[in-house]
């Protein structure tokens, strides 16, 4: 129960408060209890998430073809884009993880032959991503129309740079 304190008596400078205790709360990504993320143990540990979220993209799917209904439609489909964007971009950190830990076990082979390691360049990285999407591309035959666009964009670049002719 609070304490009740007369209004006659003028209250003295150093009051003794009831200390209440703080819950302290914790967040799981800044605390050095929870460990340190390791992103192929967390894959390794919820790759039962995949399994599960292709089900739920396959029953969307089924929901969207026997909608009637234009507004619940739009947003199914909302839905199901923004699922097929969140497996692309899945598998494309995928592969860049993969790239990586190839180019470390390159460097380790190098080093236990008794080389001095070799450390690529952000500007070479890109290079070589750069011409591993162009093979890909090209293996699935849509260079040609990547190449038009890209040239297209750079040309509204080009137009947009020019001082205007008036």
């Amino acid at each position: 129960r609070p304490l009740e304190m007369s209004a006659k008596k003028p209250v003295p400078f150093l009051r003794q408060v009831v200390s209440v205790t703080k819950k302290v709360h914790r967040d799981p990504r800044f605390d050095d209890l929870s460990g340190e993320y390791k992103p192929e143990i967390f894959m390794k540990t919820y790759s039962f998430l995949d399994s599960i979220k292709k089900q739920e993209k396959e029953m969307i799917q089924k929901q969207l073809k026997k909608c009637r209904n234009v507004e619940q439609k739009e947003k199914l489909q909302q839905l199901l884009n923004r699922m097929t964007q969140q497996e692309q971009a899945q598998k494309k950190q995928q592969k860049l993880r993969e790239r990586e830990l190839s180019l470390k076990r390159q460097r380790r082979q190098l080093a236990k032959q008794g080389k001095k390691p070799f450390f690529l360049k952000k500007s070479e990285k890109r290079k070589l991503e750069l011409a591993e999407k162009y093979a890909e591309l090209k293996r699935s035959g849509k260079l040609e129309s990547f190449l038009n666009k890209k040239r297209k964009r750079n040309a509204i670049k080009d137009k947009r740079r020019l001082p205007s002719q008036k």
